[in-house]
């Protein structure tokens, strides 16, 4: 099992896309800091995977696709457009993939490769959110339409049974 971390939109709806993945174990909502910034933390999500069932540029494809990842928001402080690395190893292959997936966006892409520096986990209630109650008008509103593209775009990625809710 490897794990990475994103940042780029609210952790909820993070969450709920990397759940509804194949070869993900588990994912862990809060907010990170980078090496480069020990004490600015973002929201954002650690994802434990497997990556004999699902590639890290698989994930990096799926995470830049799934928010405003050719954005400078005024909100960046709090949703960092970032791949969150544990190794150079992976520092190298998200940059590189990065770089390769440029081409699949008109505009500039703003997301940055940081060094992970620490995690604080996010309130209890706030785990497992979205599949928690898939009605609440949040994830109506600003989730489903992100599970949608999933389905449309990563078919071949997703938990079929965990998405059948979606029209």
């Amino acid at each position: 099992m490897e794990k990475i971390a994103f940042g780029g939109s609210c952790y909820w709806c993070m969450e709920a896309i990397y759940q509804s993945l194949i070869g993900i174990q588990k994912v862990d909502q809060g907010f990170i800091a980078s090496q480069s910034a020990p004490e600015e933390f973002s929201e954002a999500v650690i994802v434990h995977f497997n990556p004999d069932e699902i590639s890290l540029e698989v994930l990096i494809k799926i995470h830049l696709h799934t928010h405003k990842c050719t954005v400078n928001h005024s909100r960046r402080d709090l949703y960092k457009s970032a791949v969150y690395v544990f190794s150079e190893e992976q520092k190298k292959e998200a940059s590189q993939a990065i770089m390769k997936l440029q081409k699949d966006f008109s505009e500039p892409i703003v997301t940055s490769v940081f060094s992970f520096e620490s995690f604080k986990a996010s309130e209890e209630m706030f785990h497992n959110y979205y599949y928690n109650d898939t009605e609440k008008p949040f994830c109506k509103s600003y989730i489903n339409p992100k599970l949608k593209k999933l389905l449309t775009d990563f078919s071949a990625y997703t938990r079929k049974e965990k998405l059948s809710h979606i029209q």
